[in-house]
C-alpha cells in the first residue's frame, strides 16, 4: 500500500499570469505558498478485477479507458498503470474552493503510481507530469502554479517563460516575518464553490485574442507579483495586504462572474473589522476569501458574526511526499 500527502496552496500574488495564453507572450510570475490542508491518495493492490476508484464517487472500471475521472484516466494511461488496482483519495478540503484542489490531487496521484511502480521521480518532473495531464491532454484552461507549489512546498517564487520553462526560488523571509505572515492570514470559507473553468476559459480565449482590457489587467497583476515578493522579503506584511486589495479590484474588474453582491459585502465588512486587504483566492466567484489582518483577534469574531466559517492553517514545507510504503 502507498499513500501520499500533497498540499493545497493559496496564492499570494501575480495568479492568473501562469496560464499559457499568457505567459507564453509576455512571461509570468506568481508567488504561492502551500499551506497545511492536504489530499491524501492511497493505491493498493486488490483482489478484485480491473480499477476500483473511490472519490466523491465510486467506480470499477475493468480497463483504464472506461475509468470515468478523467484525471485518474489519464494518470493511469501516463504511467502505464495496470490492474488490479484500488485508488482511493480524501482531502481536507473539497473541491471549487480555490484551493488548487486539481492539481494537488494530480500531483498526489502521479507521486502515488510513481511509488507504487517502486519509480523514484524527481520534484520537477512530478510537477511538469502532473500539468501535461491537466493543461494538455485533457486541455482544460489551467495555470501551472498549482502543480508546482504543490509539488515543491513552501513559499514559492515561479517564474514562466514564454519557451515554457519554470524557475523556481523560495521567498527570502526571516523568521519574523514568516512568522507575522503565518499569523496575520486568515481565510474564511463564503459557503459557496465554483466551477473555475468557465472564467479561466473566458480569460484563456480573450488572451489568445489579444483583448488589450485583459492583457492590462494581467500585465498589472504581474507587477503585483513582483512588488509582493520586494515587500515581503524587505518585512512590510501589512504592505502585502494592501497589494492584495489593488489586486483583488483589478480581478474583480477582469469577468462579471468574479465576485457577487454578497462577496462584495462582506469583502467590505471585513476592511471595517481589521483586515488590511484580501481576496478571493483561486479563479473567483466563490471558496474561500483571504485576508492579511492588521487586526486578527478583531476580524475573527466579526467574521464569526457573520456566520462565516475560519480554517485555520499554517505552511508547508514538504511538498508532495509518500506517508506509508507497505
Amino acid at each position: 500500500m502507498i499513500i501520499t500527502r500533497t498540499p493545497f496552496r493559496i496564492s499570494l500574488g501575480g495568479g492568473g499570469t501562469d496560464l499559457p495564453s499568457f505567459y507564453e507572450r509576455f512571461g509570468g510570475f506568481v508567488i504561492s505558498a502551500a499551506i497545511s490542508k492536504y489530499v491524501y491518495v492511497t493505491i493498493n493492490r486488490t483482489f478484485k478485477p480491473g480499477y476500483l476508484l473511490k472519490y466523491a464517487e465510486m467506480e470499477l472500471a475493468a480497463t483504464r479507458d472506461e475509468i470515468r475521472h478523467p484525471l485518474i484516466r489519464e494518470a493511469v494511461r501516463m504511467l502505464d498503470l495496470g490492474p488490479p488496482v484500488e485508488i482511493v483519495s480524501i482531502a481536507d478540503v473539497p473541491a471549487g474552493t480555490g484551493l488548487g484542489s486539481s492539481g494537488s490531487f494530480t500531483v498526489g496521484l502521479m507521486h502515488a503510481i510513481r511509488a507504487y511502480q517502486h519509480r523514484s521521480v524527481g520534484i520537477e518532473t512530478l510537477a511538469q507530469e502532473a500539468a501535461e495531464i491537466e493543461m494538455l491532454r485533457l486541455g482544460d484552461p489551467v495555470g501551472k502554479q498549482d502543480h508546482y507549489v504543490a509539488a515543491y512546498g513552501g513559499i514559492i517564487c515561479q517564474e514562466y517563460h514564454p519557451d515554457g520553462r519554470v524557475t523556481i526560488t523560495p521567498l527570502n523571509l526571516t523568521d519574523d516575518t514568516l512568522g507575522e505572515l503565518a499569523d496575520s492570514l486568515l481565510l474564511f470559507f463564503t459557503g459557496t464553490s465554483r466551477n473555475a473553468a468557465d472564467m479561466l476559459l473566458d480569460q484563456k480565449r480573450r488572451s489568445e485574442r489579444g483583448d488589450e482590457a485583459m492583457l492590462k489587467n494581467l500585465e498589472f497583476i504581474k507587477s503585483v507579483g513582483y512588488e509582493t515578493r520586494r515587500v515581503l522579503e524587505a518585512g512590510d506584511v501589512a504592505g502585502l495586504g494592501r497589494l492584495m486589495h489593488d489586486h483583488w479590484l483589478r480581478k474583480r474588474a477582469r469577468s462579471h462572474g468574479m465576485s457577487s453582491e454578497r462577496i462584495d459585502d462582506l469583502y467590505a465588512f471585513a476592511l471595517a473589522n481589521g483586515a488590511t486587504g484580501g481576496k478571493l483566492v483561486g479563479a473567483g466567484g466563490g471558496g474561500f476569501l483571504m485576508f492579511q489582518a492588521g487586526d486578527a483577534r478583531r476580524l475573527r469574531r466579526a467574521m464569526a458574526e457573520q456566520g462565516l466559517w475560519e480554517m485555520r492553517f499554517g505552511f508547508d514545507f514538504d511538498g508532495s511526499i509518500v506517508l506509508c510504503r507497505s
